[in-house]
């Protein structure tokens, strides 16, 4: 089973920006996608974004044009650029990898406080 570290997370002030990084014990390109989900509290786990093997990547909308996620092959590493950070932004981030439509590995989660 594939290990995930992730990295990154933080205390910033509203508008901030931080960067997540997210290192893969294999190859990044034996999965379908990886990405970022993330869980504030009392909130249901949702989907940040994802980038497929191809490059396509998808952006729940209340972030597209603030955040950004890339990948560096060679270090099996997935990040997410996280900008003008809000409040509601707030979150325990999970890294994940994605096989097929349903079948998921995890990270342990880094936090992301953004405070007002």
């Amino acid at each position: 089973q594939v290990q995930l570290v992730e990295s990154g997370g933080g205390l910033v002030q509203a508008g901030g920006s931080l960067t997540l990084s997210c290192a893969a014990s294999e190859n990044i390109f034996n999965f379908n996608a990886m990405g970022w989900f993330r869980q504030a509290p009392g909130k249901q786990r949702e989907l940040v974004a994802e980038i497929n093997v191809g490059g396509r990547k998808d952006y729940v909308d209340s972030v597209k044009g603030r955040f950004s996620i890339s990948r560096d092959g060679p270090k099996n590493t997935v990040y997410l650029q996280m900008n003008s950070l809000k409040p509601e932004d707030t979150g325990v981030y999970y890294c994940h990898t994605r096989i097929l439509s349903n079948r998921y590995n995890w990270g342990q989660g880094t936090q992301v406080t953004v405070s007002s």
